[in-house]
Protein backbone atom coordinates (compact mmCIF):
# COMPACT_ATOMS: atom_id res chain seq x y z
CA UNK A 1 0.00 0.00 0.00
CA UNK A 2 1.18 3.62 -0.50
CA UNK A 3 1.26 5.16 2.79
CA UNK A 4 1.99 3.13 6.51
CA UNK A 5 -1.37 2.99 8.69
CA UNK A 6 -0.56 -0.04 10.94
CA UNK A 7 2.67 -0.42 12.79
CA UNK A 8 4.79 -3.41 14.80
CA UNK A 9 5.52 -3.16 17.97
CA UNK A 10 8.66 -2.85 17.30
CA UNK A 11 8.13 0.78 15.26
CA UNK A 12 5.84 2.18 17.59
CA UNK A 13 9.01 3.39 19.74
CA UNK A 14 10.01 6.65 20.69
CA UNK A 15 12.93 6.49 18.11
CA UNK A 16 10.77 5.65 15.09
CA UNK A 17 10.64 7.57 12.43
CA UNK A 18 6.94 7.73 11.97
CA UNK A 19 6.10 9.13 15.74
CA UNK A 20 5.94 12.78 17.07
CA UNK A 21 3.84 14.44 19.66
CA UNK A 22 1.99 16.12 17.19
CA UNK A 23 0.93 12.87 15.45
CA UNK A 24 0.36 10.74 18.32
CA UNK A 25 -2.30 13.72 19.91
CA UNK A 26 -4.14 13.94 16.44
CA UNK A 27 -3.94 10.13 15.28
CA UNK A 28 -5.78 8.95 19.07
CA UNK A 29 -8.45 11.53 18.70
CA UNK A 30 -9.63 9.01 15.72
CA UNK A 31 -9.71 6.17 18.00
CA UNK A 32 -12.73 7.67 20.59
CA UNK A 33 -15.94 6.46 21.93
CA UNK A 34 -17.07 10.08 20.54
CA UNK A 35 -16.11 8.85 16.94
CA UNK A 36 -18.41 7.56 14.49
CA UNK A 37 -17.07 6.33 10.72
CA UNK A 38 -18.38 7.83 7.22
CA UNK A 39 -17.19 6.23 4.36
CA UNK A 40 -20.19 5.97 1.94
CA UNK A 41 -21.33 8.60 -0.22
CA UNK A 42 -24.72 8.02 0.40
CA UNK A 43 -24.22 8.08 3.99
CA UNK A 44 -22.62 11.00 4.01
CA UNK A 45 -25.58 12.78 1.44
CA UNK A 46 -27.56 11.66 4.43
CA UNK A 47 -26.16 13.52 7.13
CA UNK A 48 -25.62 16.78 5.04
CA UNK A 49 -29.55 16.82 3.63
CA UNK A 50 -30.83 16.72 7.48
CA UNK A 51 -28.18 18.95 8.87
CA UNK A 52 -30.15 22.09 10.19
CA UNK A 53 -27.00 24.35 8.48
CA UNK A 54 -27.83 22.99 4.72
CA UNK A 55 -30.25 24.45 2.54
CA UNK A 56 -31.78 21.54 -0.08
CA UNK A 57 -32.50 23.12 -3.26
CA UNK A 58 -34.28 22.12 -6.26
CA UNK A 59 -31.26 21.68 -8.23
CA UNK A 60 -30.34 18.06 -9.59
CA UNK A 61 -27.27 16.90 -8.97
CA UNK A 62 -25.56 14.79 -12.54
CA UNK A 63 -24.39 11.51 -12.69
CA UNK A 64 -25.41 10.43 -9.34
CA UNK A 65 -24.52 6.60 -9.66
CA UNK A 66 -21.05 7.10 -10.39
CA UNK A 67 -20.56 9.71 -7.70
CA UNK A 68 -21.73 7.26 -5.51
CA UNK A 69 -25.02 9.57 -4.82
CA UNK A 70 -28.58 8.23 -4.44
CA UNK A 71 -30.28 8.92 -7.55
CA UNK A 72 -32.44 11.77 -6.69
CA UNK A 73 -29.66 13.96 -4.80
CA UNK A 74 -30.05 17.35 -5.12
CA UNK A 75 -27.20 20.18 -5.42
CA UNK A 76 -26.71 21.31 -1.17
CA UNK A 77 -25.75 24.48 0.13
CA UNK A 78 -23.63 25.77 3.15
CA UNK A 79 -23.27 29.28 4.07
CA UNK A 80 -20.74 31.04 6.71
CA UNK A 81 -20.49 34.15 8.13
CA UNK A 82 -17.81 36.73 8.03
CA UNK A 83 -14.61 33.97 6.66
CA UNK A 84 -15.73 32.95 3.67
CA UNK A 85 -11.81 32.59 2.81
CA UNK A 86 -8.48 30.68 3.59
CA UNK A 87 -7.04 32.46 6.50
CA UNK A 88 -3.35 32.53 5.91
CA UNK A 89 -2.65 34.15 9.10
CA UNK A 90 -3.99 31.04 11.22
CA UNK A 91 -0.69 28.84 9.91
CA UNK A 92 1.93 27.69 12.47
CA UNK A 93 4.36 24.66 10.76
CA UNK A 94 6.51 22.31 13.51
CA UNK A 95 10.09 22.35 12.83
CA UNK A 96 10.02 26.37 11.31
CA UNK A 97 12.15 29.08 12.82
CA UNK A 98 10.49 30.84 15.35
CA UNK A 99 7.56 28.47 16.39
CA UNK A 100 7.21 26.87 19.84
CA UNK A 101 6.51 23.60 19.80
CA UNK A 102 6.36 22.57 23.06
CA UNK A 103 3.49 25.18 23.90
CA UNK A 104 1.73 24.77 20.15
CA UNK A 105 1.70 20.82 20.97
CA UNK A 106 0.03 22.02 24.74
CA UNK A 107 -2.44 23.98 22.58
CA UNK A 108 -3.08 20.95 21.06
CA UNK A 109 -3.94 18.47 23.49
CA UNK A 110 -5.95 20.94 25.12
CA UNK A 111 -8.75 21.41 21.75
CA UNK A 112 -8.74 17.38 21.65
CA UNK A 113 -9.14 17.63 25.57
CA UNK A 114 -12.29 20.00 24.75
CA UNK A 115 -13.33 17.84 21.70
CA UNK A 116 -13.69 14.86 23.68
CA UNK A 117 -17.25 16.50 24.68
CA UNK A 118 -18.57 16.25 21.07
CA UNK A 119 -19.53 13.75 18.79
CA UNK A 120 -17.42 13.90 15.62
CA UNK A 121 -17.38 12.06 12.16
CA UNK A 122 -14.72 10.70 10.52
CA UNK A 123 -13.62 9.52 7.41
CA UNK A 124 -10.75 8.29 4.65
CA UNK A 125 -9.65 9.01 0.78
CA UNK A 126 -7.46 8.87 -1.50
CA UNK A 127 -5.03 12.09 -2.50
CA UNK A 128 -3.85 11.22 -6.08
CA UNK A 129 -5.33 9.20 -8.99
CA UNK A 130 -2.61 7.02 -9.94
CA UNK A 131 -0.75 3.60 -8.65
CA UNK A 132 2.59 5.48 -9.03
CA UNK A 133 1.12 7.78 -6.24
CA UNK A 134 -1.73 7.07 -3.91
CA UNK A 135 -1.99 8.68 -0.35
CA UNK A 136 -4.57 7.53 2.34
CA UNK A 137 -5.88 10.50 4.18
CA UNK A 138 -8.08 10.82 7.37
CA UNK A 139 -9.65 13.18 8.39
CA UNK A 140 -12.07 13.77 11.47
CA UNK A 141 -14.71 16.87 12.15
CA UNK A 142 -17.73 17.59 14.86
CA UNK A 143 -21.22 17.34 14.40
CA UNK A 144 -23.32 20.29 12.61
CA UNK A 145 -20.49 20.34 9.76
CA UNK A 146 -21.90 17.56 7.33
CA UNK A 147 -21.65 19.82 4.82
CA UNK A 148 -17.66 19.92 5.07
CA UNK A 149 -17.32 16.10 5.21
CA UNK A 150 -19.75 15.23 2.38
CA UNK A 151 -17.48 17.78 0.28
CA UNK A 152 -14.43 16.37 1.37
CA UNK A 153 -15.64 12.92 0.11
CA UNK A 154 -16.76 14.63 -3.03
CA UNK A 155 -13.54 16.65 -3.54
CA UNK A 156 -10.86 13.83 -2.81
CA UNK A 157 -11.02 9.99 -3.95
CA UNK A 158 -12.96 7.53 -1.58
CA UNK A 159 -11.81 4.61 -1.14
CA UNK A 160 -14.75 2.50 -2.66
CA UNK A 161 -14.40 -1.31 -4.05
CA UNK A 162 -11.99 -0.07 -7.42
CA UNK A 163 -9.78 2.25 -5.68
CA UNK A 164 -9.28 0.12 -2.01
CA UNK A 165 -7.86 -2.57 -4.53
CA UNK A 166 -5.92 0.06 -6.78
CA UNK A 167 -4.42 1.58 -3.34
CA UNK A 168 -3.69 -2.09 -2.31
CA UNK A 169 -2.01 -2.30 -5.57
CA UNK A 170 0.21 1.23 -5.50
CA UNK A 171 3.79 1.86 -4.80
CA UNK A 172 4.73 1.85 -1.39
CA UNK A 173 6.40 4.76 0.24
CA UNK A 174 7.80 4.87 3.70
CA UNK A 175 5.27 7.55 4.70
CA UNK A 176 2.64 7.66 7.51
CA UNK A 177 -0.92 7.92 6.52
CA UNK A 178 -2.30 11.98 6.30
CA UNK A 179 -4.30 12.83 9.43
CA UNK A 180 -6.47 15.85 9.30
CA UNK A 181 -8.39 16.90 12.52
CA UNK A 182 -10.61 19.57 12.35
CA UNK A 183 -12.88 21.66 14.84
CA UNK A 184 -14.21 24.52 13.64
CA UNK A 185 -16.18 25.21 17.16
CA UNK A 186 -12.82 25.92 19.01
CA UNK A 187 -11.97 29.49 20.28
CA UNK A 188 -8.62 30.64 21.56
CA UNK A 189 -8.39 34.51 22.24
CA UNK A 190 -4.97 33.58 21.70
CA UNK A 191 -5.70 32.54 18.39
CA UNK A 192 -8.31 35.09 16.97
CA UNK A 193 -7.94 33.57 13.85
CA UNK A 194 -7.99 30.19 14.34
CA UNK A 195 -4.95 27.78 13.78
CA UNK A 196 -3.76 25.79 11.80
CA UNK A 197 -0.88 23.23 13.36
CA UNK A 198 0.68 21.06 10.82
CA UNK A 199 3.84 18.79 11.53
CA UNK A 200 4.66 17.93 8.09
CA UNK A 201 7.29 15.42 8.51
CA UNK A 202 4.43 12.95 10.04
CA UNK A 203 2.28 14.35 7.87
CA UNK A 204 -0.74 15.45 9.97
CA UNK A 205 -2.70 18.83 10.64
CA UNK A 206 -5.22 20.28 13.35
CA UNK A 207 -7.50 22.77 11.43
CA UNK A 208 -8.98 24.35 14.88
CA UNK A 209 -11.70 27.55 14.78
CA UNK A 210 -11.99 27.64 10.92
CA UNK A 211 -15.33 26.77 9.03
CA UNK A 212 -14.34 27.27 5.42
CA UNK A 213 -14.03 24.21 3.42
CA UNK A 214 -10.93 25.14 1.95
CA UNK A 215 -8.78 24.88 4.51
CA UNK A 216 -9.73 21.20 4.82
CA UNK A 217 -9.22 20.86 1.09
CA UNK A 218 -5.42 23.05 1.12
CA UNK A 219 -3.94 21.25 4.27
CA UNK A 220 -4.71 17.60 3.04
CA UNK A 221 -3.03 18.72 -0.39
CA UNK A 222 -0.15 20.35 1.94
CA UNK A 223 0.86 17.52 3.10
CA UNK A 224 0.29 15.14 -0.14
CA UNK A 225 2.40 18.03 -2.12
CA UNK A 226 4.58 17.48 0.96
CA UNK A 227 5.23 13.76 0.63
CA UNK A 228 5.23 13.91 -3.17
CA UNK A 229 8.63 16.57 -3.15
CA UNK A 230 10.18 14.09 -0.93
CA UNK A 231 9.84 11.59 -3.32
CA UNK A 232 11.03 12.72 -6.81
CA UNK A 233 7.58 14.64 -7.91
CA UNK A 234 7.53 18.52 -7.87
CA UNK A 235 4.40 20.43 -6.32
CA UNK A 236 1.92 21.87 -8.38
CA UNK A 237 -0.32 24.61 -7.82
CA UNK A 238 -2.04 25.19 -10.62
CA UNK A 239 -3.81 23.25 -13.68
CA UNK A 240 -2.61 21.06 -16.74
CA UNK A 241 -3.89 20.11 -20.11
CA UNK A 242 -2.63 18.24 -23.26
CA UNK A 243 -3.04 19.49 -26.68
CA UNK A 244 -3.64 16.62 -28.72
CA UNK A 245 -2.53 17.58 -32.55
CA UNK A 246 -3.75 16.34 -35.62
CA UNK A 247 -0.77 13.70 -35.85
CA UNK A 248 -1.23 12.91 -32.57
CA UNK A 249 1.44 14.82 -30.45
CA UNK A 250 0.86 16.00 -27.23
CA UNK A 251 1.79 19.54 -26.33
CA UNK A 252 1.45 19.74 -22.45
CA UNK A 253 0.68 22.64 -20.46
CA UNK A 254 0.87 23.28 -17.06
CA UNK A 255 -0.27 27.11 -15.39
CA UNK A 256 0.68 28.25 -11.85
CA UNK A 257 -1.55 31.05 -9.99
CA UNK A 258 -3.17 32.39 -7.64
CA UNK A 259 -7.01 31.86 -7.05
CA UNK A 260 -8.48 34.25 -9.12
CA UNK A 261 -5.44 34.48 -11.92
CA UNK A 262 -7.13 32.90 -14.33
CA UNK A 263 -5.57 29.04 -13.99
CA UNK A 264 -8.98 27.34 -13.94
CA UNK A 265 -9.61 29.44 -16.94
CA UNK A 266 -6.73 28.46 -18.96
CA UNK A 267 -7.06 24.52 -18.32
CA UNK A 268 -10.65 24.33 -19.06
CA UNK A 269 -10.53 26.47 -22.20
CA UNK A 270 -12.34 24.60 -24.88
CA UNK A 271 -10.46 26.18 -27.85
CA UNK A 272 -13.09 26.06 -30.15
CA UNK A 273 -12.44 22.78 -31.61
CA UNK A 274 -9.12 23.64 -32.69
CA UNK A 275 -7.40 20.84 -31.92
CA UNK A 276 -8.07 17.17 -32.30
CA UNK A 277 -8.29 16.25 -28.49
CA UNK A 278 -7.95 18.54 -25.55
CA UNK A 279 -7.23 16.21 -22.20
CA UNK A 280 -7.77 18.20 -18.53
CA UNK A 281 -5.43 16.77 -15.97
CA UNK A 282 -7.00 19.28 -13.24
CA UNK A 283 -7.16 22.62 -12.73
CA UNK A 284 -5.33 22.93 -9.18
CA UNK A 285 -3.47 20.39 -7.79
CA UNK A 286 -1.27 17.91 -9.65
CA UNK A 287 2.31 16.70 -9.29
CA UNK A 288 5.61 16.28 -11.92
CA UNK A 289 7.90 13.02 -11.54
CA UNK A 290 11.06 14.65 -12.08
CA UNK A 291 13.18 12.05 -14.14
CA UNK A 292 9.99 11.38 -16.29
CA UNK A 293 8.47 14.53 -16.81
CA UNK A 294 4.72 12.56 -15.91
CA UNK A 295 2.27 14.23 -14.41
CA UNK A 296 -0.45 12.68 -11.78
CA UNK A 297 -3.87 14.81 -10.61
CA UNK A 298 -4.01 14.50 -6.45
CA UNK A 299 -8.20 15.29 -6.61
CA UNK A 300 -11.27 13.73 -9.23
CA UNK A 301 -13.30 16.88 -8.54
CA UNK A 302 -12.49 20.69 -8.87
CA UNK A 303 -13.02 23.70 -5.88
CA UNK A 304 -15.04 25.85 -8.35
CA UNK A 305 -15.66 29.44 -7.71
CA UNK A 306 -19.20 30.07 -8.92
CA UNK A 307 -18.74 33.73 -9.62
CA UNK A 308 -18.78 33.01 -13.28
CA UNK A 309 -22.18 30.56 -13.51
CA UNK A 310 -25.43 32.30 -13.97
CA UNK A 311 -28.67 30.86 -13.24
CA UNK A 312 -28.95 28.39 -16.27
CA UNK A 313 -25.66 27.85 -16.63
CA UNK A 314 -24.84 24.53 -18.13
CA UNK A 315 -21.35 23.98 -15.89
CA UNK A 316 -24.68 24.44 -12.87
CA UNK A 317 -25.36 21.15 -13.71
CA UNK A 318 -22.28 19.40 -12.58
CA UNK A 319 -22.00 21.08 -9.02
CA UNK A 320 -22.53 18.56 -5.84
CA UNK A 321 -22.34 20.85 -3.17
CA UNK A 322 -22.38 24.91 -2.65
CA UNK A 323 -20.79 26.89 -0.08
CA UNK A 324 -21.23 30.68 0.54
CA UNK A 325 -24.05 31.41 -1.99
CA UNK A 326 -27.26 32.83 -1.89
CA UNK A 327 -30.57 31.11 -2.71
CA UNK A 328 -34.05 32.40 -4.28
CA UNK A 329 -37.47 30.99 -5.41
CA UNK A 330 -37.70 30.56 -9.33
CA UNK A 331 -41.16 31.04 -11.31
CA UNK A 332 -42.09 27.90 -10.09
CA UNK A 333 -41.07 27.54 -6.72
CA UNK A 334 -38.35 25.98 -6.79
CA UNK A 335 -35.46 26.73 -5.07
CA UNK A 336 -31.99 27.83 -6.79
CA UNK A 337 -28.31 29.21 -6.82
CA UNK A 338 -28.31 32.92 -6.56
CA UNK A 339 -24.30 33.26 -7.67
CA UNK A 340 -22.16 35.45 -9.37
CA UNK A 341 -20.66 36.05 -5.76
CA UNK A 342 -23.85 38.74 -4.97
CA UNK A 343 -24.19 37.41 -0.96
CA UNK A 344 -20.36 37.90 -0.69
CA UNK A 345 -16.91 37.22 -2.01
CA UNK A 346 -15.81 33.36 -3.17
CA UNK A 347 -18.88 31.44 -3.65
CA UNK A 348 -17.28 28.03 -4.17
CA UNK A 349 -18.65 25.10 -5.53
CA UNK A 350 -17.26 21.55 -5.62
CA UNK A 351 -18.17 20.75 -9.50
CA UNK A 352 -17.48 16.87 -10.65
CA UNK A 353 -15.22 15.71 -13.17
CA UNK A 354 -17.92 15.20 -15.44
CA UNK A 355 -17.60 18.70 -16.41
CA UNK A 356 -14.67 18.24 -18.10
CA UNK A 357 -15.32 16.52 -21.63
CA UNK A 358 -11.53 14.51 -21.65
CA UNK A 359 -10.63 14.46 -17.98
CA UNK A 360 -7.06 11.95 -17.26
CA UNK A 361 -6.44 11.50 -13.90
CA UNK A 362 -2.63 11.08 -15.07
CA UNK A 363 -0.14 11.99 -18.37
CA UNK A 364 2.38 10.01 -19.46
CA UNK A 365 4.11 12.34 -22.17
CA UNK A 366 6.20 14.52 -20.84
CA UNK A 367 5.30 18.01 -19.72
CA UNK A 368 6.63 20.95 -22.55
CA UNK A 369 5.20 24.05 -21.37
CA UNK A 370 5.46 26.14 -17.87
CA UNK A 371 3.38 29.13 -17.53
CA UNK A 372 3.44 31.51 -14.83
CA UNK A 373 0.22 33.47 -14.56
CA UNK A 374 1.34 37.31 -13.12
CA UNK A 375 -0.70 40.17 -12.82
CA UNK A 376 2.15 42.71 -13.61
CA UNK A 377 1.27 45.53 -15.85
CA UNK A 378 5.01 45.84 -16.85
CA UNK A 379 5.30 43.04 -19.05
CA UNK A 380 3.77 42.19 -21.96
CA UNK A 381 0.40 39.30 -22.57
CA UNK A 382 3.50 36.57 -22.73
CA UNK A 383 6.85 36.47 -22.14
CA UNK A 384 9.01 33.57 -22.92
CA UNK A 385 12.13 32.79 -20.86
CA UNK A 386 14.77 30.43 -22.67
CA UNK A 387 17.33 29.98 -19.48
CA UNK A 388 16.53 27.47 -16.40
CA UNK A 389 17.59 29.94 -13.93
CA UNK A 390 15.67 32.47 -15.22
CA UNK A 391 12.83 30.62 -15.64
CA UNK A 392 12.91 29.18 -12.13
CA UNK A 393 14.02 33.03 -10.84
CA UNK A 394 10.84 34.58 -12.26
CA UNK A 395 8.64 31.51 -11.19
CA UNK A 396 10.32 31.68 -7.48
CA UNK A 397 9.12 35.61 -7.88
CA UNK A 398 5.85 35.53 -8.95
CA UNK A 399 4.23 38.50 -9.01
CA UNK A 400 0.10 38.54 -8.57
CA UNK A 401 -2.57 39.66 -6.60
CA UNK A 402 -4.93 38.29 -3.93
CA UNK A 403 -8.27 37.42 -4.32
CA UNK A 404 -11.34 36.62 -2.49
CA UNK A 405 -10.04 32.93 -2.10
CA UNK A 406 -8.09 34.57 0.92
CA UNK A 407 -9.21 36.05 4.11
CA UNK A 408 -7.01 38.46 4.43
CA UNK A 409 -5.34 39.78 8.14
CA UNK A 410 -4.09 43.45 7.62
CA UNK A 411 -3.60 43.33 3.82
CA UNK A 412 -4.80 44.90 0.40
CA UNK A 413 -6.43 42.57 -1.95
CA UNK A 414 -5.30 44.83 -4.88
CA UNK A 415 -1.21 44.94 -3.88
CA UNK A 416 1.04 43.02 -6.06
CA UNK A 417 2.66 40.52 -4.37
CA UNK A 418 5.09 37.90 -4.84
CA UNK A 419 4.59 34.12 -4.08
CA UNK A 420 6.47 31.87 -5.39
CA UNK A 421 5.84 29.51 -7.48
CA UNK A 422 1.77 30.36 -6.63
CA UNK A 423 1.97 27.94 -3.74
CA UNK A 424 1.27 29.28 -0.27
CA UNK A 425 0.75 25.96 0.86
CA UNK A 426 4.39 24.83 0.49
CA UNK A 427 6.02 23.40 4.46
CA UNK A 428 9.76 22.66 3.14
CA UNK A 429 12.35 24.82 2.27
CA UNK A 430 11.96 27.15 -0.78
CA UNK A 431 14.90 26.53 -1.88
CA UNK A 432 14.21 23.20 -2.51
CA UNK A 433 10.84 24.23 -5.15
CA UNK A 434 13.20 26.51 -6.99
CA UNK A 435 15.53 23.24 -7.51
CA UNK A 436 12.14 21.05 -8.01
CA UNK A 437 11.57 23.50 -11.02
CA UNK A 438 14.80 24.05 -12.32
CA UNK A 439 15.49 20.67 -12.64
CA UNK A 440 12.27 20.30 -15.19
CA UNK A 441 13.94 22.86 -17.40
CA UNK A 442 16.86 21.57 -17.32
CA UNK A 443 16.65 17.70 -17.10
CA UNK A 444 13.15 17.67 -19.35
CA UNK A 445 13.60 20.64 -21.12
CA UNK A 446 10.66 22.05 -20.58
CA UNK A 447 9.92 25.72 -22.22
CA UNK A 448 8.96 28.55 -19.86
CA UNK A 449 6.55 31.55 -20.58
CA UNK A 450 5.49 34.34 -18.46
CA UNK A 451 1.55 35.19 -18.79
CA UNK A 452 0.37 38.51 -17.85
CA UNK A 453 -3.93 38.67 -17.51
CA UNK A 454 -3.62 41.93 -15.99
CA UNK A 455 -3.33 45.18 -18.42
CA UNK A 456 -0.09 46.24 -20.22
CA UNK A 457 0.34 49.94 -21.19
CA UNK A 458 -3.03 50.51 -19.81
CA UNK A 459 -4.97 48.37 -22.30
CA UNK A 460 -6.65 45.28 -20.61
CA UNK A 461 -5.09 41.59 -21.31
CA UNK A 462 -8.28 39.99 -22.27
CA UNK A 463 -9.07 35.80 -22.08
CA UNK A 464 -9.29 35.80 -25.66
CA UNK A 465 -5.81 37.37 -25.63
CA UNK A 466 -4.47 34.61 -23.75
CA UNK A 467 -5.78 32.09 -25.05
CA UNK A 468 -5.16 32.70 -28.51
CA UNK A 469 -1.45 33.45 -27.20
CA UNK A 470 -1.69 29.69 -25.95
CA UNK A 471 -2.67 28.66 -29.48
CA UNK A 472 0.33 30.27 -31.62
CA UNK A 473 2.54 28.83 -28.91
CA UNK A 474 1.29 24.89 -29.12
CA UNK A 475 1.09 25.75 -33.19
CA UNK A 476 4.94 27.37 -33.27
CA UNK A 477 3.23 30.83 -34.92
CA UNK A 478 3.60 34.26 -33.91
CA UNK A 479 6.19 37.03 -34.45
CA UNK A 480 8.43 36.14 -31.16
CA UNK A 481 11.31 39.16 -30.64
CA UNK A 482 14.15 39.97 -28.18
CA UNK A 483 13.05 41.70 -25.33
CA UNK A 484 15.17 44.70 -25.79
CA UNK A 485 18.70 44.27 -24.00
CA UNK A 486 17.34 41.36 -21.81
CA UNK A 487 19.11 38.29 -22.46
CA UNK A 488 17.09 34.70 -23.05
CA UNK A 489 13.77 36.92 -23.06
CA UNK A 490 11.84 37.40 -25.92
CA UNK A 491 7.80 38.57 -26.01
CA UNK A 492 5.30 37.41 -28.73
CA UNK A 493 4.43 40.60 -30.73
CA UNK A 494 0.44 41.80 -30.73
CA UNK A 495 -0.76 45.31 -32.38
CA UNK A 496 -2.52 46.15 -29.53
CA UNK A 497 0.32 45.65 -27.12
CA UNK A 498 3.41 47.18 -28.55
CA UNK A 499 6.68 46.81 -26.29
CA UNK A 500 8.89 50.01 -26.45
CA UNK A 501 12.05 49.79 -23.74
CA UNK A 502 13.32 53.18 -25.90
CA UNK A 503 10.55 54.63 -23.55
CA UNK A 504 12.06 55.79 -20.49
CA UNK A 505 9.44 55.75 -18.43
CA UNK A 506 8.29 52.14 -19.28
CA UNK A 507 12.22 51.46 -18.55
CA UNK A 508 11.68 52.53 -15.04
CA UNK A 509 8.84 50.56 -14.06
CA UNK A 510 9.80 47.43 -15.79
CA UNK A 511 13.49 48.20 -13.27
CA UNK A 512 11.53 49.05 -10.87
CA UNK A 513 9.08 45.66 -10.51
CA UNK A 514 12.59 43.86 -11.11
CA UNK A 515 14.21 46.00 -7.98
CA UNK A 516 10.81 44.71 -5.95
CA UNK A 517 11.56 40.91 -6.76
CA UNK A 518 14.94 41.32 -5.63
CA UNK A 519 14.10 43.44 -2.52
CA UNK A 520 11.84 40.59 -1.59
CA UNK A 521 14.53 37.87 -2.20
CA UNK A 522 16.67 39.47 0.12
CA UNK A 523 13.92 39.99 2.82
CA UNK A 524 13.60 36.06 2.61
CA UNK A 525 16.95 35.28 2.83
CA UNK A 526 17.92 37.38 5.63
CA UNK A 527 15.14 35.72 6.99
CA UNK A 528 15.76 31.99 6.51
CA UNK A 529 19.53 31.83 6.93
CA UNK A 530 19.71 28.47 7.70
CA UNK A 531 17.52 27.12 4.51
CA UNK A 532 19.26 29.97 2.07
CA UNK A 533 18.25 30.17 -1.41
CA UNK A 534 21.12 29.70 -4.41
CA UNK A 535 23.42 32.62 -4.98
CA UNK A 536 22.58 32.35 -8.84
CA UNK A 537 19.16 34.02 -8.47
CA UNK A 538 20.23 37.49 -6.72
CA UNK A 539 22.98 37.12 -9.69
CA UNK A 540 20.04 36.49 -12.27
CA UNK A 541 17.73 39.66 -11.58
CA UNK A 542 20.83 42.10 -10.76
CA UNK A 543 21.98 41.26 -14.36
CA UNK A 544 18.65 42.33 -15.52
CA UNK A 545 18.40 45.13 -13.42
CA UNK A 546 21.96 45.90 -14.71
CA UNK A 547 21.01 45.93 -18.40
CA UNK A 548 17.80 48.24 -17.95
CA UNK A 549 19.99 51.08 -16.21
Amino acid sequence: MSTKEKFSNQEVTKQSNFFSPTKTTIETAFYGNNVHPVNQIKQAYKLAKNSKTTIVTDQVIKHTAQLGLPQDAKVLVNNHGRVVGRTAAARHVIGEPGENKTELNAVLREAVYMGQNKEFYATEVLVGLDEEFMVKAHMMLPEGFEHNLLSYMLNFQPLDFEYRKRYNNSKHYDENDIYVYCDPTWENFAYPNGLVLFDPEHNVVAILGLRYFGELKKATLTLAWSIAHRHGFTACHGGEKTFVLDNNEKKVFAFYGLSGSGKSTLTHAKHDNRFKRINILHDDAFIIERESGRSIALEPAYFDKTSDYTVGDKEQEYFTTVMNVGVTLNENGQKILVTEDIRNGNGRTIKSRYSSKNRIDSEKAPINSIFWIMKDDSLPPVVKLSDPILAATFGLTLATKRSTAENLVEKAKDELVIEPFANPFRVYPLAEDYHDFKALFTKQEVDCYIVNTNSFNGVDITKDVTLNLLESIVKNEGDWRDFGELPQMSYLALPSYPVDLDNNYYRQKLQQRLHARLTWLETYQAQHQTTPLPGEVFTCLKNLIKKLA
